[in-house]
């Protein structure tokens, strides 16, 4: 029924402005549009009013939202910035330490094949000669 209401279309209001003319007289219609427009224009100036408040009152939150915001991002930069040095340490130390089981990997290797060796020799040494005839 409502939205019956706000949709009228342009014959019925050419019918409302007849009765109108009809009811007010040729006379009254410019008093009734002049109060309609001064209505208008106070409707119009106590929006942008309260427009003006709202806008002035989320000013400062505006303001303290952005300090919060670039507060936290100089901290994360900041704890980015601490992550990347701990990662570069651990990386040099994870290399330091790969090396240094490189340098004893090799070092176990150099002694076993002198320890072999070793073993080889001396087995070959106390193994009896036999003699070809």
């Amino acid at each position: 029924m409502i939205s019956s209401i706000l949709f009228i279309s342009g014959g019925e209001i050419v019918v409302v402005l007849f009765f109108a003319l009809l009811f007010f007289g040729a006379k009254g219609i410019p008093d009734i549009a002049r109060t309609l427009g001064k209505g208008m224009r106070e409707f119009k100036k106590a929006t942008d009013e309260i427009k003006r408040e709202i806008e002035s009152s989320t000013g400062d939150f505006k303001k303290d939202f952005d300090d919060i915001k670039s507060s936290v991002t100089r901290e994360t930069e900041s704890i980015t910035k601490d992550l990347d040095e701990v990662k570069s340490s651990i990386t040099r130390e994870t290399e330091s330490i790969t090396k240094d089981f490189n340098e004893v990997g090799s070092s176990i290797t150099k002694e076993t094949e002198d320890i072999t060796k070793d073993i080889n020799k001396s087995m070959e040494d106390d193994a009896p000669k036999t003699t070809t005839p």
